[in-house]
Parts: structure tokens; C-alpha cells; sequence
């Protein structure tokens, strides 16, 4: 219990100047709208935005939902088959030099090439395409930090364990993967946030006009600037939820798990 408070303390202390500055900066931003007598298609004021927030928020919701729905399917998708080619990749080399630069050269394609490619084999209220696309973004970011994590391990630890006649798949349970744990969590951070950012980005190039992206665009070409506004700030606050989600399964899982030692582990399992 105390280190549960001791952690919230910490997390407390270390979100408050974010916190404050985000208050001065939204400050700044009202009072220069209204000093400098900003047009609302120029700039709009935080208290409009604001106002377009509570006063849609039953259609923002539901759009949230959609966008969210997309990217959080896709994020769990993308992690585990991320995680799964990674260990195919640490155990055979081959695949590794093989797959690798293929994963890279379809990270590189441009979202939109891929979204219009996809749109043209579902249905047009298919949401399969868009949580295809958040899968291939967290697919690669997974895989890419995972591999990592199952290969870089100190050769001080697996001399250790095979000092102890270690069997690979020993190695693999006791050494690699609780070394790639913390890639792990590293990729989810980064990964979660960009599912959401795919999610929405992904409803710019067609298909079902229900989530945040096309919501934002159809609200901009009709000059409902505050409107949009609003439905970007709750692709924001997804984005944040999806990230203080990893945030809290890491905390978990540091305060679940006890530090690896190899020595230890390999006597464990070898008695």
C-alpha cells in the first residue's frame, strides 16, 4: 500500500509542470484571441473550443468510440503477431536478414497508398481496412524493439547460463525474454499513441464518415473551425489514455516482478 502511494506521489509531482504549463499556455492562447481580435477562421479561442466540446459531446463520444475501437483492435493485433515474429526472428537468423528489411520498406509506404489499397478490397463500411493499417504501424514498431530486446543480451549472462548447461529454451525463458520486457513496454509507449494517431489519419482516404478524422475534415470544409477543434482534442485525450495505459501496465509489471538475476534463475532451473 505505501509503495502504491509513494508511487502515485511521485507520478503526481512529475505530471504537475506539465500541468501547469498547459494551463499557461491555454491562458496565453484565450487572451491572445482576444487582445488581437483573432477571426475564429484564423485562430480560435480555448473557451469556443470548449463550448463545442460540451455541447457535442454525445456526437464526439461516439466518434471517439469508433477511432478508439479501431486502434485499440489494431494495437493488440500489431503487438502480438509483433511479439511472435520476434521470437521467429531471434531463433533463425536467416529470417531475420530476410524479413527485417521488408518490414522497413513497408513502414515506408506512405499510410494513404496503403488505406486506398485496402479500402478497395472491403466494403466501403468496412472498418477492417483502417485496423489493418494500425496493425502494420504497430506491428513494426513492436517487432523492430522486441527483437532488439531478445538479442542484445550481455554475453556475461548467457556464458553464465551455459555455464550451467542451460538449454536454449531455458535461455530463452530465464535470460532473453525478461531482458526484452522492458523493449516491450518501450514499444507499447510509442505504439499506443500512434495506433490512435493511424486510427483517425486512416478515415482522411474513405470509408465509413463516423470516426474523429473524417469528423475533423468535414467540419473544417463547412468553416466550423471550434467544431473541429473539439473532435481534435478528443483524438488528444484518446491518444493520452492509450499512452497512461502503457504507463500503468509497466508500473504494474515492475511492481509485480522482481529484478532478473541470471545467477539465480539458472540455478532455479536446474535443481
Amino acid at each position: 500500500m505505501n509503495r502504491v502511494v509513494t508511487s502515485f506521489r511521485m507520478t503526481a509531482r512529475n505530471a504537475l509542470p506539465a500541468v501547469v504549463f498547459g494551463a499557461l499556455f491555454l491562458g496565453f492562447w484565450e487572451w491572445s484571441v482576444r487582445f488581437f481580435e483573432l477571426k475564429p477562421y484564423f485562430l480560435t479561442a480555448p473557451s469556443s473550443i470548449w463550448d463545442q466540446f460540451t455541447t457535442n459531446f454525445s456526437l464526439i463520444r461516439g466518434a471517439a468510440t469508433v477511432s478508439g475501437t479501431n486502434a485499440l483492435v489494431g494495437l493488440l493485433a500489431g503487438t502480438l503477431l509483433g511479439v511472435a515474429m520476434s521470437f521467429v526472428l531471434s531463433r533463425f537468423s536467416f529470417l531475420n536478414q530476410l524479413i527485417t528489411p521488408l518490414a522497413v520498406a513497408l513502414n515506408a509506404v506512405p499510410i494513404f497508398v496503403l488505406v486506398a489499397v485496402l479500402n478497395n478490397m472491403y466494403s466501403i463500411t468496412s472498418e477492417i481496412p483502417r485496423r489493418i493499417m494500425v496493425t502494420l504501424v504497430v506491428y513494426f514498431i513492436v517487432l523492430v524493439n522486441v527483437a532488439r530486446g531478445l538479442l542484445q543480451v550481455h554475453p556475461t549472462h548467457l556464458e553464465l547460463m551455459r555455464s550451467y548447461a542451460a538449454t536454449d529454451v531455458t535461455i530463452l525463458r530465464k535470460v532473453r525474454v525478461p531482458n526484452a520486457v522492458p523493449f516491450l513496454f518501450t514499444a507499447l509507449k510509442i505504439a499506443a499513441p500512434s495506433a490512435v494517431i493511424t486510427a483517425f489519419v486512416s478515415e482522411y482516404f474513405g470509408g465509413s464518415q463516423n470516426g474523429l478524422g473524417s469528423r475533423i475534415t468535414s467540419n473544417i470544409a463547412n468553416s466550423k473551425n471550434a467544431a473541429a477543434w473539439a473532435y481534435v482534442v478528443a483524438a488528444c485525450a484518446l491518444g493520452l489514455l492509450f499512452y497512461a495505459v502503457s504507463i500503468i501496465l509497466e508500473s504494474v509489471s515492475r511492481q509485480g516482478g522482481a529484478t532478473h538475476d541470471p545467477r539465480a534463475q539458472a540455478r532455479g532451473g536446474n535443481t
